[in-house]
């Protein structure tokens, strides 16, 4: 459904995962061994990883300025568990990162998350207004206004209701 280019840098893993579900078929990709592969996943990790992506699809509703589809666990409660840690370079450069050799989802999602606020990119990552539809999408609009994953699509059902609503 999405139009758009690919996220930026660390959230163009956190735009994947949140359109690892289209909810207008309700078809999730963690159900699927290729879906829970990109990620990392085995079958016992699902739940949380779902639970990570409803958090996140909540936040970028809110980048957008909308409330969340439904209640869900608080993303900077998920994100307090993440096993990280800052490295610190001989120049003196320092970067978060996974405090594991294989880090979990959950801690490259919060290095994401960080690496985008020290960026001023992290805002720009929302979901498309539609309800039928949040899913996520980088807003490259020079405003940072963008309401829709595409205007062709989404944008466009919802200017065609609008003007249906308007009646003759």
């Amino acid at each position: 459904m999405n139009a758009r280019s690919v996220a930026p840098g660390g959230l163009a893993l956190i735009e994947s995962l949140v359109n690892t579900r289209a909810l207008d078929s309700d078809a999730d990709a963690l159900d699927t061994e290729e879906g829970r592969e990109r990620f990392g996943l085995t079958p016992d990790d699902v739940p949380e990883a779902r639970a990570l992506r409803e958090s996140l699809r909540a936040t970028l509703l809110a980048h957008a300025g909308h409330p969340p589809h439904a209640p869900v666990t608080p993303l900077d409660a998920l994100l307090a568990a993440a096993p990280l840690r800052v490295t610190v370079a001989a120049d003196g450069s320092a970067a978060l990162a996974a405090a594991t050799a294989a880090p979990s989802l959950l801690a490259r999602v919060a290095v994401a998350v960080a690496e985008a606020l020290v960026e001023g990119t992290w805002q720009r990552l929302k979901a498309c207004q539609a309800p039928d539809c949040h899913w996520a999408y980088y807003d490259r609009s020079p405003a940072g206004r963008g309401r829709w994953c595409s205007m062709q699509i989404c944008g466009a059902r919802a200017k065609m209701r609008r003007y249906r609503a308007k009646g003759p």
